[in-house]
């Protein structure tokens, strides 16, 4: 049997991506009903459904979930190869493109990326934000930070160090009333969280008891609308402890849970000079954050 063409498995990989048709075609730059007729002709060609509807869109079948594993090598593969084809790792380009979470990118990188610049201005960076390790696997991204460990064995992952979580509020929520000095006390005050509950969030524990949306008065999936509340006096919330400066920080000995950081590139891209130098400068840089 012929294999099918590449356009079918990319439009394959964008649906599971997104788990929706509309979303999927939007990415890949084709119409709704062109990526269907993919979609449709791929399954034709291996023989099984990869998608059944469901109220939240587009399930994948467990066969579908089972090739996973290859279609992401296949992404990455054909990015590689683009990449090469146009030159991207010839001696006259410099752009990296460096991936990290909302909050490392709005404050922690803008001034490790300023040093970088200023020793190595033929460097050209761009800047995502991102928690998806699969960025790298697809070279959306050439480096990551990322507050989990990465599994692919594609990528070379090293751990920068931990960073610790307080509890912080701007001084002027204590003027009427004084700061909590036990986890009982912490609801006699207006708290700043997230809306949606994640698997990251299961970290932030009082007592063995998880924070949950329902006991913030003001609530924001963005962190750094979170940060930005807290330093307003809106409420006492989490922060990162280097971005607690002018914060006052309370109940330190009950809640000071500490999240790993790594730094991630794609192993074939630390033999290019400028994601050496890179990847090299964040970690000292970020060293320097989760150690100060």
């Amino acid at each position: 049997m012929a294999h099918p063409d590449w356009s079918l498995y990319r439009a394959f990989a964008a649906v599971l991506r997104h788990g929706s048709l509309t979303a999927a075609a939007r990415e890949i730059g084709v119409s709704q009903p062109t990526l269907g007729r993919r979609i449709s002709a791929l399954e034709g060609h291996l023989g099984y459904a990869l998608f059944s509807r469901s109220p939240e869109g587009l399930a994948p079948t467990p066969e579908a979930d089972a090739l996973r594993p290859q279609l992401a090598s296949l992404e990455a593969a054909a990015s590689a190869l683009s990449d090469a084809a146009i030159g991207a790792s010839s001696i006259g380009r410099s752009l990296v493109r460096v991936s990290a979470s909302e909050i490392i990118a709005a404050e922690v990188l803008p001034c490790a990326l300023r040093r970088l610049r200023r020793s190595n201005p033929d460097i050209e960076l761009t800047v995502s934000v991102s928690n998806s390790v699969e960025d790298v696997l697809r070279r959306d991204a050439d480096i990551a930070v990322r507050m989990t460990r990465p599994h692919q064995s594609d990528l070379l992952g090293r751990k920068v160090g931990e960073v610790e979580l307080g509890l912080f509020a701007h001084p002027s929520c204590f003027a009427e009333r004084p700061p909590p000095t036990e986890p009982g006390e912490l609801c006699q005050h207006p708290l700043v969280g997230f809306e949606t509950a994640r698997p990251y969030t299961q970290i932030l524990q009082l007592k063995g008891q998880p924070l949950r949306p329902d006991l913030f008065a003001y609530r924001t999936d963005s962190d750094t609308a979170q940060i930005g509340a807290i330093r307003a006096g809106l409420g006492i919330g989490v922060c990162h402890v280097p971005l607690s400066a002018g914060l006052q920080r309370v109940l330190a000995t009950q809640f000071c849970p500490r999240v790993e950081m790594w730094l991630v590139i794609n192993r074939d891209l630390m033999r290019t000079r400028r994601f050496r130098q890179v990847f090299r400068t964040l970690w000292k840089e970020l060293g320097a954050y989760v150690s100060p």
